[in-house]
């Protein structure tokens, strides 16, 4: 288990994926911040992926700064997505209302597909 906060980001068609890895916590803050800021510079982009399929544990601080993220893409009219979280973490972005404002997809693959259909781009081929 990797409990070290780590993001990655990539550009894909009709967006960017923020690759989540570790624990997000009070301690992610910074890299979070850092790397969602450096995808709206380098690409600008509509769609904004939150991927935590490698994401081992998120607590009431990582939900915070997950909710500030999200309201800094909403003020900047950017769509937001969440891909890969387990059924425990699905069912408390659902309890808090996250799930309302935030399109949450099964897998990556899928909320890929998603962004590349509502950007008028062909299909990802799994």
């Amino acid at each position: 288990m990797n409990t070290t906060f780590g993001v990655a980001v990539r550009a894909i068609p009709g967006g960017v994926v923020l690759e989540l890895e570790g624990d997000i916590d009070g301690t992610a803050g910074p890299g979070l911040v850092a790397a969602y800021q450096k995808a709206v510079v380098d690409t600008s982009p509509q769609r904004v992926l939150l991927d935590f399929t490698a994401a081992d544990y998120i607590n009431s601080s990582g939900i915070a700064l997950i909710v500030s993220v999200l309201a800094q893409a909403r003020s900047e009219h950017r769509e937001v997505l969440a891909s890969g979280l387990s059924d425990h973490y699905r069912e408390i972005f659902e309890i808090t209302r996250l799930a309302d404002f935030i399109e949450l997809h099964s897998n990556r693959d899928e909320a890929v597909n998603r962004i590349a259909e509502s950007s008028g781009r062909p299909r990802q081929q799994s």
